[in-house]
C-alpha cells in the first residue's frame, strides 16, 4: 500500500503462487472511465452474426461498447457497421430495434440516409451555404470493420492489429465453433436481453470456470440425474488455457448431450442413429481427433474483452457491457447449425433454454451469485482483494483459474500500464 492506496490493481507473483485482483476493479467509478478509454475503445468489439441481416435491407440496431450502431446489409448486399447518430444534431436515424429498410429518416429534422451510410435528402436544403456539402455528411462507420465466418466485428482503434493476429490462438477456438456443420452456423431468431446488478468483469469470470458448478448448480446436475445422464464424475476431464492478447478458453467433457453431435437419452433411439451419422461425417471432413473435440467436448471460450461463446449443451453468444461499476446489461443469442432439421432445431432451444436461457437452471443462479459477490465487495476497506491462484502450482484442470488470470494480465497491462504512461500528460489520478 501507499498513501492508502494499492501500487496495483492486481498482484501477480509467481514465486510465491499469489495472484489477486483488488476489489476497487469492481467498484471504482474511475476504473469504469478508463476501461471504456483503454478497454472497449481499443480492442476487438463483437457487433453481430452475418445472419441477422440476410437479406438487402435487412437492419439490427443495438448498443456497442456504448454507441449506438446499426448492422445493416445495404442494397448492394454489402453488410456495414453504421454510427446511428444524426450528422445534423445527433438523434439516433434508426429507432427499432430490427427491420428492413432502403432508408433511414431521422424524425426531428428529416435528414434522411439510404441504407449505405449517405445523405440522399435534407428539407430546404436551399437555406445552407456554399460549405454544406451533403457528401460529406453520410452517417459515420466504426474505422475497423471485420467479418469472420460471419461474426461480425468492429474497433474504435483505427491502428488495432489485424482480427485475426488479435484472436491469436482463439481462432482454433472459433473454428471448433463454426466447424459443426458443412453448410455454416446461423443466429436463431430472437434476443436475450437482461441486466445483472454486477461489475461486468464478474461475468467473463463466471462463465471461464467450472470451480462453481457443482456447489452453484446442484439443481441442474439433479435435473440431467433424474432424464438419465451420468454425472458421477467429478471432476470432468479438462482444463483452461490462456490464448493470447486476454483470450482465453475451459474446455472440457461435459455430462449433457450436445445437439446433433453427443447423444442424451431424453431424445431416444433414433436421435443416436443420427448422431452417429454426424460424427461420421466430422470424422470424414476433420479426421478422428479433431471431430472427437468437436463432438464431445465443450468449450468456453473468451474474446476479449466482453465476448463469451459458450459451446455447451447449446451454443450462445453473449456480450456484455458495463452501464456503472455494479450494473450490466447482456445480450445474448443461440448459435445453430444452419442446416439441421426442426426436430433437432427444437431439442437445441429446449437444451439451450433449460440451462442457459434467463429464466433456466444455470443463468439465474450465475446472476444471484455475481450480484452476491458485488454485495460483499462494500466490504473492501476491510477485504481489499480477491484470490484467483487456483490451480497455479499444476497442470491446468477446468475447475482452475488460468484463464481468469490471462484475462485480469491483459486487463492489467491495459488500465495500470496505460494509466501509468499517460499520468504526466493527463489529469487522470491513481485509482482508489
Amino acid at each position: 500500500m501507499q498513501n492508502g492506496r494499492p501500487r496495483n490493481l492486481v498482484i501477480d507473483d509467481p514465486k510465491r503462487a499469489a495472484f489477486q485482483v483488488h476489489r476497487s476493479a469492481y467498484t471504482s467509478r474511475e476504473i469504469l472511465e478508463l476501461e471504456r478509454d483503454l478497454v472497449f475503445d481499443r480492442s476487438w468489439i463483437y457487433v453481430g452474426h452475418e445472419t441477422e441481416v440476410r437479406n438487402p435491407g435487412d437492419f439490427q440496431s443495438r448498443n456497442v461498447a456504448g454507441r449506438p450502431v446499426i448492422l445493416c446489409r445495404d442494397s448492394g448486399g454489402e453488410i456495414r457497421v453504421l454510427i446511428n447518430s444524426c450528422t445534423h444534431r445527433g438523434a439516433e436515424v434508426c429507432r427499432e430495434t430490427e427491420g428492413n429498410a432502403k432508408s433511414f429518416q431521422c424524425f426531428y429534422h428529416a435528414w434522411t440516409f439510404n441504407n449505405r451510410g449517405e445523405l440522399v435528402g435534407v428539407p430546404d436544403a436551399a437555406g445552407y451555404g456554399p460549405a454544406f456539402k451533403k457528401e460529406e455528411l453520410g452517417l459515420k462507420a466504426p474505422p475497423r470493420i471485420t467479418n469472420y465466418r460471419g461474426l461480425i466485428f468492429l474497433s474504435f482503434d483505427p491502428n488495432i492489429e489485424d482480427f485475426v493476429t488479435y484472436l491469436a490462438n482463439a481462432k482454433e477456438q472459433l473454428d471448433l465453433i463454426m466447424d459443426q456443420s458443412e453448410v455454416g452456423m446461423e443466429i436463431v431468431v430472437g434476443t436475450h436481453l437482461y441486466s445483472t446488478r454486477a461489475n461486468w468483469k464478474m461475468l467473463v469470470e463466471n462463465s471461464l470456470e467450472s470451480y462453481h458448478v457443482a456447489p452453484l448448480h446442484k439443481s441442474y446436475i439433479d435435473y440431467l440425474r433424474v432424464v438419465g445422464n451420468d454425472v458421477s464424475r467429478a471432476p470432468v476431464r479438462g482444463f483452461g488455457k490462456e490464448l493470447g492478447n486476454g483470450n482465453a478458453v475451459e474446455e472440457y467433457e461435459g455430462n449433457w448431450g450436445r445437439p446433433r453431435l453427443r447423444w442424451d437419452p431424453r431424445w431416444g433411439e433414433q436421435a443416436k442413429a443420427e448422431i452417429e451419422e454426424n460424427r461420421r461425417r466430422l470424422t470424414a471432413r476433420f479426421g478422428e481427433q479433431r471431430a472427437l473435440r468437436i463432438a464431445e467436448w465443450n468449450r468456453n471460450v473468451l474474446i476479449y474483452p466482453n465476448l463469451m461463446i459458450n459451446d455447451i449443451m447449446g451454443i450462445t453468444i453473449r456480450a456484455f457491457y458495463p452501464i456503472a461499476p455494479d450494473y450490466m446489461e447482456v445480450r445474448a443469442w443461440s448459435l445453430a447449425a444452419a442446416d439441421e432439421s426442426p426436430v433437432w432445431r427444437a431439442r437445441r432451444l429446449d437444451n439451450f433454454l433449460t440451462f442457459l436461457g434467463p429464466g433456466g437452471l444455470s443463468t439465474p443462479d450465475d446472476n444471484e451469485a455475481m450480484e452476491s459477490c458485488q454485495r460483499g465487495f462494500r466490504a473492501a476497506g476491510e477485504v481489499e482483494w480477491s484470490d484467483m491462484s487456483r490451480g497455479i502450482v499444476r497442470e491446468s484442470q477446468a475447475v482452475d483459474e488460468e484463464q481468469l488470470r490471462s484475462f485480469w494480465r491483459k486487463w492489467n497491462n491495459q488500465i495500470a500500464g496505460t494509466r501509468r504512461t499517460r499520468s504526466s500528460s493527463t489529469k487522470v489520478r491513481r485509482v482508489a
